[in-house]
This record gives C-alpha cells, sequence and structure tokens, in this order.
C-alpha cells in the first residue's frame, strides 16, 4: 500500500495502520502457501508411510529442474465421443474346445424306487436325460457329463428320473467349481472380467463378459442372506469397527459415485468378520440404519453421522487417533509443536503394543495408569495451542488442532473397555480390497451388481481373515445353498463351515 502525500497527521496515521493490517496479512497469507508446498513435496518426494521418525530423517528431497511443464493448451480441447449405439449384441453363448476332457457322473434313483409300488415289477430302462457342465479343477478345466438313466413305469403311467443336484443358478451350463473360481479372482485377487475373459480364451473356453456378470448378480443376491446373518452376529457383539470408501457406479451419461461401507466386531485383537454394505451416496442415514438399536463400542474417524450418534449417547464411540496423528502429520507450520505431539501419540500406540499382550485386567491397568496421563498431556497441549493467536485459521495445524478439540470428550473411552482400540485399523485394513480392487475392475455396473459384489466380497474377505482357501468354501456353499435349512444358515458362514469341513 503506497502512502499518499499531502496528508493530516491522522490520515497518514491510518494509511499506516492499514499498510500494517495488510502487510501482516500479505505475511500470513505467504507462511499458509510455504506450509502448503512443505506438504505437497512431501506428497511427491516424501515417505508416504505415518511412521515417526527422527528429525534428520524427515528431511524432505527437492529436485530443482522439475517443476511442472506447461502443458499445451490446444491438447486439452475435448473430443466429442463418439456417441452411436452398436446395433450387435455381446453373445452370451459359451464356447468349449472340442478336445476337452470328460468326465461322467452317473446320477440313478434309489434301487427301492426301481419297482413299481402297485404292481411290484421292475422299471424299464428307456434312455438317459444328459446334460453337460463346463467344470473347473485348479489347472485345467473339464467336462462334466451328468447322465440319469430314465424308467419307464408299468402300463405307461410315467418315466421316472432322479432329480438334478441343486444349483444356485437353475440350469446354468458351468459347474460350481467354475463359478467359484470367476468369483475368487474378481473378489480375491481384484480381476475385471475383461482378463477372466481373456485367460478362458488362452485354454480354449469362450464365456462373455456379459453372461459372467449376469451369474455374478445371480448369486450374489442369492447369497445375501448369509451377510445377513453376519451382520446380526457383528451388530451382538460389542465392539464395531466401521468406515466407507467411494466406488463408481456405471451409469449414463456419467458414471456417478457410490459408497461401500464396512463394519467389522468382536471381542478380538483383529475380529475376522468383513460385512461390506452399498449404497448409492454417504447420506447419514445409511450409518444410523446399519448402527440401528447399537449400544457397544463403535471405532471409526470423525465422519459426521458418527459423531452425532456419540453425541446422542447411542453408542460408547472411540474416534481413531490414527486419523488424529495423520492430521498433525499434515501440519508444516509449528514443527516443535506437532512433533511433540507426534512423540506422544507414539507413546500411546508402543503401550498399546504392551497392552495387548496382557491379560484383560492387566491391558486396563496399563491404560489407566500409563496412558490416560499422557491423553491429559495432550488435551493440555492443545488446548493451550489454541490460545495462540499466531496460528493462521486456515493453516492445517488450526485444522489439527480443531479436529483434536472436537473429540476431547470421547478421547479416553477406549481405555475403560478391554477390547476396545486405540485406532480403527480393522476397518482401515478391511476396506483397502475394495480402493485395490476398484483400480481394476473400476466401477459396479448398477445397484443391484453393486450390491451383490457386496455379498461376494463380505465372504470372500472374510475367509481370507479366517486364512480358509476362498475358491474352495465358495464351490462348496454353491452346490449345498440351495437346499440347506434355512434355520441352520450358520453352518454355512466361513467359520461354521471351517469347523465342519476340517473334520
Amino acid at each position: 500500500m503506497k502512502l499518499q502525500e499531502n496528508c493530516s497527521y491522522d490520515e497518514l496515521k491510518n494509511q499506516h495502520i492499514l499498510a500494517l493490517s495488510e502487510n501482516n496479512f500479505l505475511k500470513n497469507e505467504i507462511t499458509y502457501l510455504k506450509e502448503h508446498q512443505a506438504w505437497l513435496q512431501k506428497q511427491i518426494f516424501g515417505k508416504k508411510s505415518e511412521k515417526i521418525i527422527s528429525e534428520a530423517d524427515q528431511k524432505q528431497l527437492y529436485f530443482e529442474g522439475f517443476e511442472p511443464t506447461t502443458i499445451n493448451e490446444e491438447k486439452l480441447k475435448q473430443i466429442k465421443a463418439h456417441t452411436r449405439k452398436s446395433t450387435t449384441k455381446e453373445k452370451t453363448r459359451i464356447i468349449i474346445p472340442t478336445d476337452i476332457e470328460t468326465k461322467e457322473i452317473i446320477i440313478d434313483i434309489p434301487e427301492e424306487e426301481k419297482i413299481c409300488p402297485e404292481t411290484k415289477k421292475p422299471l424299464i430302462k428307456i434312455g438317459e436325460e444328459i446334460s453337460h457342465k463346463l467344470a473347473y479343477i485348479p489347472g485345467s478345466y473339464y467336462l462334466k457329463k451328468i447322465i440319469r438313466p430314465k424308467y419307464a413305469m408299468p402300463n405307461k403311467e410315467g418315466v421316472r428320473t432322479a432329480f438334478m443336484p441343486d444349483s444356485i443358478i437353475p440350469k446354468c451350463r458351468v459347474d460350481e467349481s467354475l463359478l467359484a473360481d470367476i468369483l475368487t479372482k474378481k473378489y480375491a485377487d481384484h480381476l475385471p472380467l475383461y482378463r477372466i475373459q481373456e485367460e478362458l480364451l488362452r485354454d480354449g473356453v469362450g464365456i462373455s463378459r456379459k453372461l459372467m456378470s449376469k451369474w455374478i448378480i445371480k448369486i450374489g443376491l442369492a447369497l445375501k442372506p448369509l451377510a445377513d446373518e453376519m451382520l446380526s452376529r457383528i451388530l451382538k457383539s460389542d465392539n464395531v469397527f466401521i468406515d466407507e470408501t467411494p466406488i463408481n457406479i456405471q451409469a449414463t451419461p456419467k458414471v456417478k459415485q457410490g459408497y461401500m461401507w464396512l463394519m467389522s466386531g468382536g471381542k478380538y485383537r483383529d475380529p475376522y468378520y468383513r460385512i461390506y454394505n452399498f449404497e448409492l451416496n454417504r447420506k447419514h442415514e445409511h450409518a444410523l440404519k446399519l448402527l440401528k438399536n447399537y449400544t457397544g463400542v463403535v471405532h471409526s474417524d470423525k465422519y459426521g453421522a458418527y459423531e452425532t450418534m456419540a453425541k446422542n449417547k447411542q453408542f460408547i464411540w472411540c474416534p481413531c487417533y490414527a486419523h488424529i496423528r495423520r492430521k498433525f502429520l499434515e501440519s508444516q507450520m509449528d514443527p516443535s509443536f506437532t512433533n511433540l505431539v507426534l512423540r506422544k501419540i507414539k507413546y500411546l500406540f508402543m503401550l498399546e503394543r504392551v497392552a495387548w499382550e496382557k491379560t484383560e485386567q492387566e491391558r486396563l491397568k496399563i491404560r489407566k495408569e500409563k496412558e490416560d496421563p499422557i491423553i491429559d498431556e495432550l488435551i493440555k497441549l492443545v488446548k493451550d495451542k489454541l490460545q495462540d493467536r499466531r496460528i493462521l485459521p486456515k493453516s492445517n495445524l488450526k485444522k489439527a488442532l480443531g479436529y483434536f478439540y472436537g473429540l476431547i470428550p470421547y478421547l479416553k473411552n477406549y481405555t475403560k473397555y478391554p477390547w476396545a482400540r486405540l485406532d480403527n485399523n480393522v476397518a482401515e485394513r478391511a476396506i483397502r480390497p475394495i480402493a485395490i480392487g476398484r483400480k481394476n475392475w473400476l466401477f459396479v455396473g448398477n445397484e443391484n451388481a453393486g450390491q451383490a459384489a457386496a455379498v461376494i466380497m463380505s465372504l470372500v474377505q472374510t475367509c481370507r481373515a479366517l486364512n480358509i482357501n476362498p475358491r474352495i468354501y465358495l464351490e462348496d456353499i454353491l452346490r449345498r445353498f440351495m437346499g440347506h435349512s434355512f434355520q441352520k444358515l450358520y453352518e454355512l458362514l466361513p467359520d461354521e463351515w471351517a469347523l465342519s469341513f476340517n473334520r
């Protein structure tokens, strides 16, 4: 600001005050921009790990001469997409090699049924019902030839034939072994359907992506009762971990964003149930629906829905210290203060590692005697720092302090319950497969596809947590599910299935 000449003393004084105010504003803006620049350099050149290390190791490298290059604006002009729809429909038939191995399976009626109950005469075999299913064993494919002899009743009273085995997809031309392999490759190995299709073609088997997609949706929606049973078990536990992540939905004219919610729970150091729930958006109502009538311990980040329910004392909220730590790691304004806060949070994590090797009572004792005082120190540090008027309102440090301050009433909750956790890393790890998968298969086709994917992911990722081969598990339950008693549905859950399968 340039001072005007030939002004009175009062006018010059006011101009001087305005100049100082403008100067202070610009200094604050420069400080904020420097902090943001340092954070960006750390994101590009620094370590992505949140592990707290010494100051000497925290120095980030800056390479001169690697400034962003200018981009020719002409190359950024959008080209109108070709909107004409193809008139040819994708074929849904299955191509099978002519030289594929065939294995015959004979399904006959019991011997006592081969005699007419009225005339006591034996039934006459008049032919066979033959069905073919493409099946899979690790490393190869074969054709399963199912033979069902047909018997004529005396006096032309009809024909008797054994029933086909139960199948989750009626009249499907592929065996449950191949269906299980497709599901495992997509939801455990994160392969998109076009890559699964290419792999099949290398062995001479042709199955369209459209047909495989239909199978997946039918299977996922059919198996939903298993996911519902796991969810009810999680909600009956006293310990729940929850998180959510975006997932794209293929829609016209452009891709929409949905959300996949994750819930895990139980009195275990690392609970194995993984429940995924697909929703079209991130509205609070979905969190309210998932946690309806739940009164136990909930671990989560600081999403508004969980905070609102915690304020209403619906459940016991244990906010995640890993998220708190991340906020201070992103702050570059006051290194001495942030390093002090990070060291104290590091001590909490170190003490927790020791506490989890002890009994429940010893764990609570360590938390009360060692961890509670550290949390009190952190609260005092943050409250005192918030009184510092030199902190820029838009700075990452101010955001970190505000994030921490809003969680103060809940920071000690985890110390009161032996199975509660300092962090929400159980949910963070469980939701990572969704993040990996969406980089490969990019999106779900529609709402039904999203719900089917959630169910299958729940079963597959629970199997992985239990060190169960998901392909073997899926093949077995796909064969048994339709004929299994609904009252004993729990027997097909991965943990229950493993107990009976290993007998």
